[in-house]
């Protein structure tokens, strides 16, 4: 899956609390069924040894975004694994390539709580989506490196995650929304049968600390260049202390 870049209009986008229709829904057959397949069947049988630190960081409550890097389509497995309902009794959103929600697949996605952006022209109203699912306290995922990038390293990190939380925070006072760095690892650039897989996740980013009281569109833009370089700089740090503690 990949994470679209808001537009510099994103500014703006939601303001007293006009926000657009619901755009995607967690199904409530399918969410819970696809979980415990997950969580009990397709990933310990395929994976080898798992390894999941930092999981006091995610709340049981309140708008989240998880930023985790991009290694492989199993991701968007183990990110639920490691953090959903099991876990936290929530179901993670995730924002997906309008090109990943046709088909049968697209079908699914729809139904899990995924939503499309057309990373090429996005419309407002996608993103504007993204921003009312913070405002109701969903969790989110948004990769922040874009695609998928196979090398052990943190690339450079896409405006529009940092731009979609301060705008939301700046919709709601005291709304509270945080940024979670995740770090993904499967000891390979492709995972292949019985790998091992880490999951990294660490302290939140309080996105409320990167607006200082300002609305403008002036502050919403530095307070998002701000937050989208203390990311870059946390993932760094949880991949650097995770192949120190590989290589040890």
């Amino acid at each position: 899956m990949k994470s679209s870049e808001l537009p510099e209009s994103s500014a703006g986008l939601v303001k007293g609390g006009a926000i657009a229709p619901a755009q995607s829904r967690c199904s409530p057959v399918l969410t819970p069924l696809a979980y415990f397949l997950g969580r009990h069947l397709v990933v310990p049988a395929y994976f080898g040894p798992i390894t999941i630190t930092g999981q006091h960081h995610v709340p049981t409550a309140g708008p989240v975004i998880l930023a985790p890097t991009h290694r492989a389509r199993w991701d968007s497995i183990l990110l639920p694994y490691a953090t959903g309902r099991a876990i936290t009794g929530r179901d993670l959103r995730f924002m997906v390539t309008a090109d990943e929600v046709k088909g049968l697949q697209g079908w699914f996605i729809r139904r899990l709580g995924g939503f499309a952006v057309n990373v090429r022209r996005p419309t407002v109203a996608s993103l504007r989506h993204g921003i009312e699912l913070l405002l109701e306290g969903e969790m989110l995922v948004i990769y922040p490196e874009g695609g998928i990038r196979r090398e052990d390293k943190i690339h450079g990190l896409k405006p529009g995650l940092a731009r979609l939380a301060v705008q939301a925070e700046a919709t709601r006072t005291g709304l509270g929304v945080q940024v979670l760095p995740v770090d993904i690892y499967y000891g390979a650039a492709y995972p292949s049968w019985r790998s091992p897989a880490q999951i990294h996740i660490g302290a939140p980013l309080l996105v409320q600390t990167y607006l200082r009281g300002e609305d403008s569109p002036e502050a919403l833009k530095a307070g998002a260049a701000e937050l989208t370089k203390d990311l870059k700089t946390h993932l760094e740090s949880l991949v650097a202390v995770r192949q120190n503690n590989t290589a040890s």
